[in-house]
């Protein structure tokens, strides 16, 4: 019998409770709340980390809560540090190189299912 995904993370989430995810290249991911409609992520870089430029359906507006990154969404390149944020319309190509090692606090509606563990 299959393991039943939840719809929703539980009410309150205590970060030292929630595993880690080692995304390799010196990222790793924290899910931290999320329902079908949005889903919160912190983002942990080493210095030179990558996150290669892609594209995916969701909306995201990401914080830099420590840390600087050179962010580029659709082509256009900017140096954000601790305090700044970004957002990503759907579909639009962007990535970060993590100038100085930091982490940034990632919004996505709708959740990602791929992070879940389902589909794409």
């Amino acid at each position: 019998m299959a393991t039943k995904v939840r719809e929703h993370s539980e009410a309150f989430v205590a970060a030292n409770r929630v595993a880690k995810e080692d995304l390799g290249g010196g990222i790793a991911r924290q899910i931290l709340g999320y329902g079908p409609d949005l889903m919160v992520v912190r983002v942990w870089f080493e210095k030179d980390a990558v996150g290669e430029v892609h594209a995916h359906p969701h909306s995201q507006s990401t914080y830099v809560e420590s840390g600087r990154f050179e962010v580029v969404i659709d082509g256009e390149k900017r140096v954000l540090g601790a305090g700044d944020g970004f957002y990503v319309a759907p579909h639009l190509d962007h990535g970060a190189v993590c100038l100085e090692a930091g982490v940034l606090i990632d919004t996505f509606s709708p959740a990602r299912e791929d992070f879940l563990g389902r589909g794409d």
